[in-house]
């Protein structure tokens, strides 16, 4: 860092530039301590920098938590709801069946008929989970990151 010290005797003895019309001089003792190096502006620039990209990691570090959590409810239910379901869809396909069996239907009916009831739940299912991803993951990073198009430009 560049100061009045580092100069030597010669700059010190230089009187100051008198300020033009208008101007309120300062104090003596302010010009001497406030002496900056050409580096400052560079490092405040770095410092901001350095903030803004801790800003976006906490945000993605904070968007990750979030989706992880989502996923974790989505595994864990997803597990248990697929036991319970199961012993009970089956249960459902073998009454069906037994009671088409009894009523003369051949066993080939029988195992489209059990085949159509499999797809009509998996249509089910499908249609009740796509509602459990409201806010996609990451939402809030895409939209800090995504930069506002030029005045003329089309948003991709």
């Amino acid at each position: 860092m560049d100061t009045a010290l580092d100069r030597g005797p010669a700059a010190s003895a230089r009187t100051p530039v008198p300020p033009g019309p208008g101007v309120v001089p300062a104090a003596a003792t302010s010009t001497a301590n406030h002496e900056t190096s050409f580096l400052e502006p560079i490092e405040r620039v770095f410092a901001t920098l350095r903030r803004m990209a801790a800003d976006y990691a906490q945000l993605a570090v904070m968007d990750v938590r979030r989706a992880s959590i989502q996923l974790a409810w989505l595994v864990g239910a997803g597990i248990l709801v697929a036991v319970l379901v199961v012993t009970a869809w089956l249960a459902l396909v073998v009454a069906v069946a037994v009671a088409l069996l009894g009523r003369g239907m051949s066993w080939p009916a029988v195992l489209g008929v059990a085949a159509a009831l499999n797809v009509i739940g998996a249509v089910g299912v499908l249609w009740r989970v796509k509602g459990v991803f409201q806010h996609a993951p990451f939402a809030a990073t895409l939209r800090q990151l995504k930069s506002k198009p030029v005045e003329g430009e089309k948003e991709p």
